[in-house]
């Protein structure tokens, strides 16, 4: 019981010291105070410390030489370098789920997913774009998983907890996207090139696919940061993105 207290208030921490950093509530120059954010989040200093440690290693952390832990500074290099990362470590979750045969109930569970995003597209009432969102992350998860590999599932959500890194990060107010239902009926497309190229065994096929597929992000943090005043506020991680 304990440790599942001790998880419970590590957890809180985690995820509310990351929306803090992520919302862009601290200068990346300044030092964070332990002792305003345990009281801020309600939470005691040695669970904090640990979420710090996390964020240290997810890379939105980085420590100060007298102590303590500052927001970490990002260039677009860095979330481009981070985009292209991923779509490395999901290219090879790829390749292994081919190469080394994918679980038939997760080949199935992963074309009943691609089956409720052509819905989501094509919806009567109109683009059903939570459920978008939602199948979309699930379909990323399964790649990984489907890989086989506990290093893979880690590294593949290691490098998408990046700001604006994840399958997820550019699918916000669709609208200020250009063509942005477009962009989404070939990411569809990518994804049903993915899982076809698994099922057929054909490793350097599925894993070219996941990685042009992750490069469709690029394409959309180009339009956000042309157009950076629009989406303040709205996409998580912008604010810590330095433009000099």
């Amino acid at each position: 019981m304990a440790a599942m207290r001790t998880l419970s208030k590590f957890d809180k921490a985690l995820m509310g010291l990351r929306s803090l950093v992520l919302s862009g509530e601290y200068e990346t120059s300044a030092r964070l105070s332990e002792v305003a954010l345990s009281e801020r989040l309600g939470i005691s200093r040695t669970p904090l410390r640990q979420a710090m440690d996390h964020l240290v290693a997810e890379g939105l952390l980085e420590r100060i030489e007298t102590g303590g832990c500052r927001v970490a500074r990002l260039t677009i290099e860095d979330i481009e370098d981070a985009i292209e990362l991923r779509g490395v470590i999901e290219g090879t979750a790829a390749r292994f789920a081919a190469e080394r045969g994918a679980d038939a109930g997760m080949l199935a569970a992963a074309a009943d997913l691609l089956d409720g995003i052509d819905s989501a597209l094509t919806d009567p009432g109109g683009m059903d774009f939570d459920a978008y969102v939602t199948l979309n992350a699930r379909f990323h998860d399964l790649l990984a998983e489907m890989s086989g590999s506990a290093a893979v599932r880690r590294e593949v959500t290691r490098v998408s907890r990046l700001p604006l890194a994840s399958p997820s990060a550019f699918l916000i107010e669709q609208e200020l996207i250009p063509d942005f239902q477009a962009s989404l009926t070939l990411a569809q497309s990518q994804h049903r090139a993915i899982l076809d190229a698994i099922i057929r065994r054909e490793g350097a096929r599925a894993e070219g696919l996941a990685r042009e597929h992750a490069r469709l992000a690029r394409r959309n943090l180009e339009h956000v940061m042309k157009e950076r005043s629009s989406f303040e506020g709205l996409l998580p991680g912008l604010a810590l993105v330095e433009t000099d």
